[in-house]
């Protein structure tokens, strides 16, 4: 599974998060708000997947460390999404999606609450 977790709040609205895949050799960076609107989307691609998904501008990602050594791009149907994925794991962290080529889909683990509880779930956000 890849993953995204808060680094560190910039201000209220806006922090760096960083991620990456289930081995760890992809690394990568964002900014973005603290909490963002992510899409599930319902592509054959995602759906086979369970993507989740949030969007940022390319200038706001950053890889880290040797991270682009383990990457590798698979393209299909246009060729203009390019689907990147770990070459040890295979987990994809992020892609480019055909929606919005200019922009960086980042694969997040999303956090629940039931509607009732929601003080605990904005502790963990702290």
């Amino acid at each position: 599974w890849s993953y995204c977790e808060s680094l560190s709040s910039m201000d209220q609205d806006s922090g760096l998060h960083k991620g990456g895949c289930r081995c760890r050799k992809v690394r990568w960076r964002v900014r973005a708000p603290r909490s963002v609107e992510a899409w599930k989307c319902n592509c054959s691609d995602c759906s086979m997947r369970g993507n989740v998904h949030f969007t940022v501008a390319p200038e706001n990602f950053e890889l880290l460390g040797n991270s682009e050594e383990f990457l590798t791009t698979h393209t299909f149907g246009t060729g203009t999404a390019k689907h990147v994925f770990c070459k040890v794991c295979g987990i994809t962290s992020f892609y480019v999606p055909r929606g919005t080529p200019n922009g960086m889909l980042l694969l997040s683990d999303i956090k629940h609450n039931d509607g009732h509880n929601w003080e605990s779930s904005l502790d963990q956000l702290s």
